[in-house]
């Protein structure tokens, strides 16, 4: 007949289990809300001059190619 046998998880071991279950879901999570953040906000200037052109692949299609004279400000 087998044992069942019962140990003891230390603080840190728990700590670890926790992380380990919990992180990749929180990671997608988190990728997934500033992309939607990103999508959102993508019309406002500020981001667009900001955050997207700086960004090697989508700088050119974020760059403003408006001449100034047809600008109204």
């Amino acid at each position: 007949m087998s044992r069942l046998i019962f140990h003891r998880q230390t603080p840190l071991q728990a700590n670890v289990t926790l992380a380990k279950r919990w992180v990749p879901t929180l990671s997608l999570w988190g990728v997934g809300m500033g992309t939607a953040a990103l999508l959102f906000l993508s019309v406002t200037p500020l981001v667009k001059r900001e955050v997207l052109v700086k960004v090697p692949l989508l700088k050119h299609y974020f760059e403003d190619k408006t001449p100034d004279c047809d600008k109204p400000f």
